[in-house]
């Protein structure tokens, strides 16, 4: 067994090697500039939605508080007639100060729960590429499997996700050598 706080340097450096290589794939990398498209009309639609208001927040339409409710004659019509959404308005001043803060720290607690359980499963002197599967894996768990969920219940483009979870691949690819390299 291994303290998981003992790996505090595989951890550290993890996050900042995985910060380094998502800055790489979105800013150099193009494939991800596919993500989203523009609505048609987007003055235009801006400019409805600017009339409502809408504080931040997410949002499904057409909405129901009730899973009853799902089965009425004016919801289904309301479905029908669309359009449906899930609408994420976020603030206007979008500052990536913070979001890449939060990133690094996301980063930071991939590392520790990666240290938690590897530390839990082997002992120090662990062969190099034994450490690297091990840890490969926890860290995938954490950067890339649950973000089939967002295709799964709200209707995002697997391709995307699978996208990103290429990229949650290299992120555990890049936590594993660390943690390989400076295991005990």
């Amino acid at each position: 067994m291994v303290p998981a706080l003992s790996l505090w340097l595989p951890v550290l450096l993890s996050a900042v090697f995985v910060f380094i290589v998502s800055s790489v794939i979105h800013m150099v990398l193009t494939y991800h500039r596919s993500d989203f498209k523009a609505v048609p009309s987007e003055d235009g639609v801006m400019e409805a939605l600017r009339a409502f208001s809408i504080p931040v927040g997410e949002y499904f339409i057409p909405y129901v508080d009730d899973p009853r409710q799902r089965e009425t004659v004016e919801f289904k019509a309301r479905v029908e007639k669309g359009p449906v959404a899930f609408l994420t308005v976020i603030a206007a001043n979008y500052n990536m100060g913070p979001k890449l803060a939060m990133w690094f720290l996301y980063s930071i607690l991939v590392g520790l729960f990666t240290a938690y359980v590897a530390g839990l499963a082997m002992s120090p002197g662990t062969h190099y590429l034994a450490v690297f599967r091990f840890t490969g894996a926890v860290a995938f768990c954490g950067y890339a499997l649950a973000l089939m969920q967002n295709s799964i219940w709200y209707g995002r483009s697997w391709g995307n996700t699978l996208k990103s979870m290429g990229d949650g691949f290299i992120y555990a690819t890049v936590t594993a050598g660390t943690f390989g390299w400076l295991w005990p």
